[in-house]
């Protein structure tokens, strides 16, 4: 059976023109579609991509192929044809979802599908979503239930927050908050926090879609308290604190102490805070402030991603008040933006391990920034089996992923000593079976440690074995 997570290897065992054909001559008449796509070489590609798509690569080259200059004057060798139906299985393959090996030092990686989650606890839901399962139903009347589960109690004793919901993503929530609480109302942002993350999610286009007005106070750098005081009006619905998620701002700065805008606020105002992060109980970022601890400090709800520093599913949660929350649940828009079972499954599952203190429920950066002597052995695994092929260099890991934009840690790294260009030794690395993401620094790939998994090391090892010469090597082909 072809290998899913790479491109099968391409066969030439039978001509493509019949059996009399002769390799070696080109053709001046192209081959049937169904022909070709019985020959052996496609057979793999069909495994992986589906026979109607590899049908349409078939058909979309012979067409190429009918109208060149080329094929007209000269025909066509049957190889030939075969390499190019090839190439472009090829190009779709690389647009398909594969397991990759992430060497870049970023462990929250919005390109490489952010956290990624423990075995462990995927095998632990497994069944439940692979067969049915109560999602909506109450086990203890027999009728129609909600779909939170557990979900609610186990985030209040991880907030201390009245009641939570969860919905698809963090600018999901954010979303719904505002169609909710401030639709056709003045919403205060400091100038400040009206931040853009990535794929053009501004914070003043998401307030302007979800009709609520935008009303912006203090200036970049310094905003106070009384700022957000002296904006509001009998239209004020909601103080918004967003999270400066992706940037950092230094030097002559002055940001509100959140209880003291909390206490001062009139009842008809809400305050949100979209902390983003979904920092709870890891301890690696003392400066960053907590789901808990804005709970604590007054804010009235609290948005946050499931997926970055919590290490759970593509989620966002919304954490707070009661009445508000059962208000957002109650909007249109939440059917829309709900999560499947899979989600809430794997959210309830990492939530228990987290309140048990297991290893199963800490994400992807606690897990790595709590065991800095993993890393340094990973570099020794290396170096030990392909001697020659690395030099050893200092480097630093980033959480990533919009969490904490200023806060870089020590790791190490492996410089490799192939004597390719970077660029060219980079796209080999990302050409290989499992792909290899790497980065280059003063023209020299780098493998960071930080993000090496310790179940891909045998992989890891095997594929380098094949593509890297070591440094001994170099030197004796140039000597």
């Amino acid at each position: 059976m072809p290998n899913p997570s790479h491109a099968p290897a391409i066969a030439h065992s039978q001509p493509v023109s019949g059996p009399t054909a002769d390799d070696s001559l080109p053709q001046r008449r192209l081959p049937q579609v169904e022909q070709l796509l019985q020959q052996p070489f496609l057979a793999g590609f069909i495994h992986a991509l589906s026979r109607p798509l590899v049908t349409q690569a078939v058909r979309e080259t012979l067409s190429e192929l009918r109208q060149s200059e080329a094929f007209r004057q000269h025909g066509v060798a049957p190889e030939h044809i075969e390499a190019l139906i090839a190439k472009r299985c090829q190009q779709q393959l690389r647009q398909r979802q594969t397991r990759v090996i992430n060497a870049t030092g970023t462990l929250v990686h919005t390109n490489l599908g952010r956290s990624p989650l423990s075995a462990d606890l995927w095998d632990e839901v497994r069944d439940l979503n692979t067969g049915y399962n109560n999602l909506e139903l109450d086990l203890a009347t027999g009728k129609r239930g909600g779909r939170k589960g557990l979900i609610a109690p186990l985030l209040r004793c991880l907030t201390q927050a009245e009641d939570s919901l969860v919905v698809n993503n963090n600018a999901a929530s954010l979303f719904l908050l505002l169609q909710e609480v401030a639709k056709g109302r003045e919403v205060i942002v400091s100038r400040g926090e009206q931040i853009q993350i990535g794929g053009g999610f501004r914070i003043p286009d998401i307030l302007a879609l979800s009709g609520a007005k935008l009303v912006e106070v203090g200036t970049t750098n310094i905003t106070t308290a009384k700022d957000y005081l002296d904006a509001i009006t009998d239209q004020t619905a909601l103080v918004l604190m967003v999270h400066k998620s992706n940037f950092a701002i230094r030097g002559f700065t002055e940001s509100p102490d959140i209880g003291e805008v909390a206490r001062a606020l009139p009842e008809h105002v809400v305050l949100a805070v979209d902390q983003g992060s979904g920092l709870t109980t890891e301890e690696f970022a003392p400066d960053e402030t907590s789901v808990r601890q804005y709970i604590k400090a007054g804010a009235d709800l609290v948005c946050y991603s499931g997926d970055k520093l919590l290490g759970g599913p593509q989620s966002g949660i919304i954490s707070g008040r009661s009445d508000l929350i059962k208000r957002l649940e109650k909007h249109p828009m939440m059917r829309t933006f709900r999560p499947s079972r899979i989600v809430y499954s794997l959210l309830e599952r990492l939530l228990i391990h987290k309140l048990n203190k297991s290893p199963i429920g800490e994400g992807i950066a606690q897990r790595t920034l709590s065991n800095p002597a993993a890393m340094q052995a990973r570099a020794s695994q290396l170096m030990a089996a392909l001697p020659g092929c690395f030099v050893p260099v200092p480097a630093q890991l980033v959480v990533g992923g919009g969490t904490l934009p200023d806060e870089f840690y020590p790791a190490p790294a492996l410089e490799c000593t192939d004597p390719r260009p970077a660029q060219q030794l980079l796209d080999a690395l990302r050409e290989l079976p499992v792909p290899v993401i790497a980065t280059v620094r003063q023209q020299k790939v780098l493998l960071n440690m930080a993000t090496l998994l310790q179940t891909e090391m045998d992989l890891l090892i095997a594929q380098l074995n094949e593509l890297l010469l070591p440094a001994s090597i170099n030197a004796t082909e140039e000597s």
